[in-house]
């Protein structure tokens, strides 16, 4: 009985030991920043936008970079105001930057849009399924006549180097609010996706945004386009 017991503890003991993940990651800070990403680092890797903020993470892959920079403008409806932003991710092997995947986005032109910035209280550097690869998620907003009351979010997932992307209209009335999610969003493992809704309820629940009555519903049942009922 005793010998069953010690089997059944080293099984449990080995399955979650191989459940941990490796990933480890940290902001860095402004002094970090200045030292690795010099200007002549910046020239070369044509980042051309004022740096926001730069986060380093290890998983089996080796040693990354998520460099989230914005381009500055003036208004008079914030403190700072940006037109464009910009993220890159970069592979850092053998001495050199390797770019693994981009993205930019910015406000609408002519629009009643003023501002778009990083939403990183809802960035995410973390490995769901347990492969050893960390599978980033990006949030970010723009802000209209009412903040981001009636302004537009974007939920970016990257898994194995693919792009996801969930976007979503917010709107002060009932009708003005869609949602459009990628089909291939369905296909990404359980955890991902558990873990984007759980994001997408703490931005509902933060006064972020507002998504569509019965949207949990209607991705259970995988629609692409979600609107109010």
């Amino acid at each position: 009985m005793n010998k069953t017991l010690i089997l059944l503890f080293l099984l449990i003991y080995n399955f979650s030991f191989g459940q941990k993940s490796n990933v480890i990651s940290k902001q860095l800070s402004k002094q970090e920043i200045d030292s690795i990403f010099t200007k002549n680092i910046r020239k070369q890797l044509k980042i051309d936008n004022s740096i926001y903020r730069i986060y380093q993470y290890n998983d089996k892959i080796g040693k990354h970079f998520v460099i989230m920079t914005q381009n500055k403008i003036d208004c008079q409806q914030r403190k700072e105001c940006f037109d464009s932003i910009k993220v890159f991710c970069y592979l850092f092997k053998n001495k050199t930057y390797n770019i693994e995947w981009k993205l930019n986005d910015f406000i609408v032109p002519n629009s009643y849009e003023y501002s778009i910035s990083h939403w990183t209280k809802y960035f995410s550097l973390n490995d769901y399924d347990k492969d050893g690869i960390t599978d980033p998620i990006i949030i970010y907003g723009t802000f209209g006549m009412n903040d981001t009351g009636d302004g537009r979010i974007k939920i970016v997932i990257y898994y194995k180097g693919n792009k996801r992307a969930i976007r979503h209209q917010n709107g002060i009335l009932d009708d003005e609010r869609h949602t459009q999610v990628d089909k291939e969003f369905y296909e990404l493992p359980i955890e991902i996706q558990t873990n984007v809704k759980t994001l997408m309820k703490n931005i509902n629940k933060n006064g972020h945004g507002i998504f569509p009555y019965g949207w949990e519903k209607a991705m259970k049942s995988k629609e692409l386009k979600i609107d109010e009922n």
